[in-house]
């Protein structure tokens, strides 16, 4: 498992675009972890799913309702990983009006997930290899802070938790 001092993994996630700019086409984008977390502070954090019920009332929220407070404490980018493909990680963006606040990363084929030990096998309830529901503060791409939930969990990995080691 990935721990603090450890650099984020060099795999590719996936965000959806709603509008072209920026070298960004409309639709699935490729995200390069290490090249886009060079030079930022990140708030970053997993859960098992979108649509699910702890990450849509409570997961993402958090962190939307915190945005403001984040970047105050100097956070660049807050961003999302879970494993569903782009489309439905573009979805869920526009369900939760994170826009703008947080990006959410698709993890489409559990790579991150994998590449940082935290997979979570699902597959008994039906949804596969997921990624467990955990945070991370990263600094120039090396890992400051790390929470990771026990399962069934939401106690740590929450927004409030991140600020208070973001002011750190």
């Amino acid at each position: 498992m990935i721990k603090v001092g450890d650099t984020l993994p060099d795999v590719t996630l996936q965000e959806y675009s709603e509008v072209e700019g920026g070298g960004c086409s409309i639709g699935p984008n490729p995200v390069k972890v290490k090249e886009a977390a060079a030079g930022k502070t990140i708030a970053l954090f997993a859960l098992p799913g979108a649509f699910t019920p702890t990450c849509s009332a409570k997961h993402v929220p958090g962190y939307i309702e915190k945005y403001g407070d984040l970047k105050a404490a100097g956070v660049d980018e807050i961003w999302c990983v879970s494993v569903n493909d782009a489309h439905v990680m573009g979805a869920w963006a526009r369900d939760q009006k994170s826009q703008g606040k947080v990006r959410m990363l698709a993890d489409g084929s559990a790579d991150f997930a994998k590449a940082v030990g935290l997979t979570l096998d699902l597959t008994g309830k039906g949804m596969g290899v997921r990624m467990q529901r955990s945070s991370m503060l990263v600094k120039d791409g090396v890992v400051k802070s790390l929470n990771v939930e026990a399962p069934g969990k939401f106690e740590v990995s929450d927004a409030g938790t991140m600020l208070a080691q973001a002011k750190a």
